[in-house]
């Protein structure tokens, strides 16, 4: 993918959905801890291909039963989702939309997750909720409009918006059946 100059690191996703008693879909989305390469910043459960993991699937789903405690048996695979390349750090990240059977409450059970974050697709619909800023990075030739989605006190952006912003209207329009 791209033209990176570099060996890209493979990693993969789950991109959770469900819906409540209240009927509402919602989006897992977890806060990364401050520490490590996406500190601070609002993610997808899911990380590095481990030399054990026997494909990208298999990734995304030991990720997300470490990061977020769902186990493989509350997972349903709807889709594998395009790749999606980090512009500064070096990841090619498989996405794999999934419908999932939460918690009543969640845990976080890694280190690496300050917070777990369930979000509407509705309100990742609304106008409001996409921005735009200039944002500058030392690898780069000076600021570059990004995009961004708001989640409250929290903007997703990067790969994670990448991933969500082409996916939302397939969710709202229930494409799914998530």
């Amino acid at each position: 993918m791209g033209n990176s100059p570099y060996r890209l690191i493979e990693a993969a996703v789950l991109v959770p959905v469900f819906r409540r008693e209240d009927g509402v879909l919602r989006i897992v989305l977890v806060l990364r801890s401050e520490h490590g390469v996406h500190g601070g910043q609002l993610g997808f459960p899911g990380g590095k291909r481990e030399p054990t993991d026997h494909s990208l699937l298999d990734t995304a789903i030991r990720e997300a039963a470490e990061e977020i405690a769902i186990s493989r048996d509350r997972v349903e695979i709807l889709q594998a989702l395009p790749m999606v390349e980090t512009l500064t750090t070096g990841y090619v990240i498989s996405p794999f939309l999934a419908r999932i059977n939460p918690p009543r409450a969640w845990l976080n059970l890694s280190e690496e997750i300050a917070e777990v974050i369930e979000v509407s697709v509705q309100d990742l619909c609304r106008p409001e909720a996409h921005v735009e800023d200039m944002v500058d990075f030392p690898t780069w030739q000076g600021p570059r409009p990004i995009p961004f989605l708001k989640v409250a006190p929290h903007r997703v952006w990067g790969a994670t918006y990448r991933i969500l912003h082409p996916l939302l209207p397939r969710l709202a329009a229930n494409e799914f059946r998530a």
